[in-house]
């Protein structure tokens, strides 16, 4: 049984800056994709970002690129989701999760995911 654990988050002023990170424990072989997605109160779960465990390929929504990376450190087993110039539309809590397969339009989908974190909260003030 897979389990994540995403840790990093917490409250920053608008413009800062922020690194979340994702555990991961007890996974198999075989290919991966870990992504990164939110929630705001009241809202559905909506796509960040994705990468496949290799590092070689990553997916990001419009709205993050130029400002979010997402990486792999196979040596830790972690995933990162390195976030700037925060905005306060994107308080929420993140999480992380696992599927197989490759990078594709199913990536950003919440549906897609077989496995989740508990969450981190992101909190960005004005």
């Amino acid at each position: 049984q897979v389990r994540l654990t995403e840790s990093g988050g917490g409250s920053v002023q608008a413009g800062g800056s922020l690194t979340l990170s994702c555990g991961i424990f007890g996974r198999g072989s075989g290919g991966y994709v870990m992504g990164w997605f939110r929630q705001a109160p009241g809202k559905e779960r909506s796509f960040v970002a994705a990468v496949t465990t290799s590092g070689s390929n990553t997916m990001y929504a419009d709205s993050v690129k130029g400002r979010f990376t997402i990486s792999v450190d196979n040596t830790k087993n972690t995933v990162n989701l390195q976030m700037s110039s925060l905005k306060p539309e994107n308080t929420a809590v993140y999480y992380c999760g696992e599927t197989t397969g490759r990078l594709n339009i199913a990536t950003m989908a919440a549906k897609t995911y077989s496995f989740w974190g508990q969450g981190t909260q992101v909190t960005v003030a004005s």
